[in-house]
């Protein structure tokens, strides 16, 4: 971080604490999911909405959170967001039975919405060119480690002490942020309080409605009432949202953006390669300890190659993007991705860790460092200063729905039951999508002109 002022270092390492607790509380539970299946009762069913309550909140509400970090201030907006997450996450900790645990991780998602896009927001503001790519780059590295890290912390805490404390894992980072927050001196220009909250309700309930219909549909089919209401329910309130979005003067998700190249194709490869991410986490790990009989923190230790790949690459990624533009990486990595997931159709009733997953772990974390910060990058670099708020919640919002559809789907995918014919079908799915993620890029996403113009002054 040498090349980053004070301020800059402390900008960055707001950011980090922020969006850690977010990305560590998206994926820790994915390891706990057996023990209060076990404790609290409930089948796959009761596993998707333990995941994907969290994920339809912090979707949802991600663009509002945008709009009012952009409104508001970035400093309050995740002071606010911190207090509240911490709040939420006692309540998950003591949730009784599932519905409660349930409405709680909604609440978090909620919070957790308003940190991640006031801590982007905070390095787009105040840095641009290859500063701005290597912050980028050092945000990515250690909020990739979060979600990649969480199912191995997850896993001792299982094993070891009770699920529930799993949830209270982020309550030093949101003191230690508290206090750091503190320290800040960055002068803000809040624009007013125009905020459309009318467009949030409309996102919110259209994908809550359009999720309970995926997620329920293998129980019930879809010929229930209780399935396909809500689905064209769901997908009416979306289509009312992308309307309004096109016809009111302050929208959460300002179309225009998507009209600039590299914002538009990039967030299409962030679908893409985001849904395939989500696939992956859930499935491995799930089977790892109810098919391939590991404990938790074995299953969680599974993913640990990629944690490491990622704190050594990424910032360097980063770098490397900003100064030979991203598309290159953008291309290379979610198609490595796609490879490393066809490795795990070598997993059979012979489990063996060696063999069958760590050649995977190895090849997806390689694709993963030098996918994701070049990624970041190209995306909120292509948008003017002024928007960064909404720009870096647009494309959380896009990664976000993209896990929260495919978790919805995971039944569909799997053919009903996580046997070992459901993980290798997950693998292929996982696959197809990182390629297409690969190929989206090479064909939409050229280099930005601010970087080109850093990269040549540089030189």
């Amino acid at each position: 971080m040498a090349s980053l002022s004070s301020t800059q270092r402390l900008v960055v390492s707001i950011a980090v604490l922020a969006s850690f607790v977010t990305f560590l509380d998206g994926t820790v539970v994915n390891v706990a999911l057996p023990a209060i299946s076990e404790e609290l009762g409930g089948g796959i069913s009761t596993q998707q909405w333990v995941v994907d309550a969290y994920l339809i909140t912090l979707s949802a509400l991600i663009l509002l959170a945008g709009s009012l970090s952009d409104a508001y201030g970035r400093v309050l907006i995740m002071r606010i967001g911190l207090i509240a997450f911490g709040v939420a996450s006692v309540a998950v900790a003591a949730a009784p039975d599932p519905l409660v645990l349930i409405i709680a991780r909604a609440a978090q998602g909620a919070a957790g919405a308003l940190l991640v896009p006031s801590s982007l927001a905070l390095i787009t503001a105040t840095m641009r060119g290859p500063v701005q790519a290597h912050a980028i780059g050092v945000w990515t590295a250690f909020t990739t480690a979060a979600q990649l890290v969480g199912p191995l912390m997850g896993g001792l805490f299982v094993d070891f002490l009770t699920w529930r404390l799993v949830f209270l894992i982020n309550v030093l980072p949101i003191a230690v942020n508290l206090f750091l927050l503190g320290r800040l001196r960055l002068p803000e220009h809040p624009r007013g309080a125009k905020v459309d909250w009318f467009s949030g309700i409309l996102c919110a309930a259209g994908l809550g409605a359009l999720v309970f219909a995926l997620i329920e549909q293998p129980r019930l089919g879809w010929s229930s009432p209780a399935i396909w209401l809500p689905l064209v329910g769901g997908i009416t309130m979306l289509a009312g949202f992308l309307l309004r979005q096109a016809r009111v003067p302050h929208p959460l998700m300002p179309l225009d953006m998507f009209r600039v190249r590299n914002f538009g194709w990039g967030n299409l490869a962030t679908l893409f390669i985001y849904a395939a991410l989500s696939l992956n986490g859930f499935v491995v790990v799930v089977y790892l300890q109810q098919g391939a009989g590991l404990g938790a923190t074995e299953a969680g230790l599974a993913s640990l190659p990629i944690t490491i790949l990622m704190i050594l690459l990424s910032s360097r990624a980063g770098a490397w993007a900003g100064k030979y533009g991203p598309r290159i990486f953008m291309t290379v990595g979610p198609i490595l991705m796609g490879l490393g997931a066809l490795l795990l159709l070598t997993v059979g009733i012979e489990f063996n860790y060696w063999w069958q997953v760590l050649p995977s772990m190895l090849v997806m974390g390689l694709g993963l460092s030098i996918t994701v910060a070049p990624l970041t990058a190209a995306i909120l670099g292509s948008i003017d200063e002024s928007r960064s708020g909404i720009a870096s919640a647009v494309n959380n919002a896009v990664s976000r729905v993209a896990g929260l559809l495919v978790v919805a789907m995971i039944s569909t995918i799997v053919g009903g039951m996580l046997d070992l014919a459901g993980f290798h079908s997950a693998a292929i799915v996982t696959a197809v999508l990182m390629i297409a993620g690969g190929l989206v890029s090479w064909i939409g996403i050229r280099r930005n002109p601010v970087e080109a113009d850093a990269a040549e002054v540089g030189a």
